[in-house]
């Protein structure tokens, strides 16, 4: 009976996750560059039950497999392409990119909604995705899809989140005047309009393995373990575009959005409904049963 009872309580966690995450999403829905958020879960290992002390010959007779339940093992970042919408603000980036993996029976993988390619072998490949390069709290890079910037007084480069931009050779972007006064090429470069002289290049990432990043709050990216995401810097020959005067909108679907979160809060109630079931049985096993 406390099986059961494990099962439903773990059922009821995982839905929590889930609603944890829909909402976090729709929160960021208005949030530029910001990457859907899937909540994954999986079950525990199953429970091989045997039938004991039965008839001669039959002892130990396997009954068959037991589930233990579910738990939200890890949320997963949908690392797709966003829509891009013209903001008319010379301060407003949007990365687009279009990176291909090369098939090894020819041609390029075909990705799906969600960026990935399952191969016939069961290997799971992401599509790539370029980033801006940024300076974390740590002085060290982190990545983001955030192009909403603005220059500060000292005409440092920054984020909405004041994450200081790099540049291709690593340091912080510096201008002075206005953003109105600089027109950014396709490849990143910063012309000054005035003159036409290159004022720096924005450091852009692609990340070759984009599930190796990991959310590492306020709209960034961070590849924790050396090597896991394949970084590398973007060349000319990648097919990245950077657009002045457009911003990346969110992934965040809202409509579907609100039938997860409808089906998180009744899978929910589902499991509460078991929960108490369990708790009327023992409390009659307990007090009702054993006065009998």
């Amino acid at each position: 009976m406390l099986r059961g009872l494990y099962t439903a309580t773990a059922g009821m966690m995982t839905q929590q996750r889930r609603h944890d995450t829909v909402t976090q999403n729709i929160a960021n829905l208005n949030t530029t560059g910001y990457k859907q958020v899937e909540s994954v879960a999986r079950s525990f290992p199953e429970v091989m039950i045997g039938l004991q002390g039965g008839d001669q010959g039959q002892d130990n007779r396997q009954v068959g497999k037991l589930n233990t339940g579910v738990f939200a093992e890890e949320s997963i970042a949908m690392m797709v392409q966003g829509d891009v919408t013209e903001s008319g603000s010379s301060d407003d980036l949007a990365l687009v990119s279009d990176l291909q993996v090369a098939n090894p029976q020819g041609g390029n993988l075909v990705f799906d909604a969600s960026g990935k390619s399952v191969q016939a072998n069961g290997t799971v490949v992401y599509k790539p995705q370029a980033f801006f390069n940024v300076q974390n709290a740590e002085g060290g890079v982190s990545y983001t899809r955030d192009g909403d910037m603005h220059l500060t007084a000292d005409g440092v480069l920054v984020t909405s989140t004041n994450q200081t931009v790099l540049g291709q050779n690593g340091q912080p972007i510096r201008l002075t005047g206005s953003m109105d006064d600089y027109w950014v090429r396709e490849n990143g470069t910063i012309f000054e309009k005035a003159t036409g002289a290159a004022s720096g290049r924005i450091g852009i990432t692609v990340a070759e393995k984009p599930d190796g990043l990991t959310r590492d709050g306020e709209g960034l990216f961070a590849e924790k373990t050396q090597g896991v995401a394949s970084l590398r810097a973007a060349t000319n020959n990648d097919r990245i575009e950077v657009r002045q005067g457009y911003l990346e909108r969110s992934t965040v679907d809202p409509a579907q959005s609100m039938v997860d979160l409808t089906a998180a809060l009744r899978a929910y109630e589902a499991n509460q409904k078991v929960v108490q079931f369990y708790d009327k049985s023992l409390d009659k096993a307990v007090n009702e049963v054993g006065r009998v």
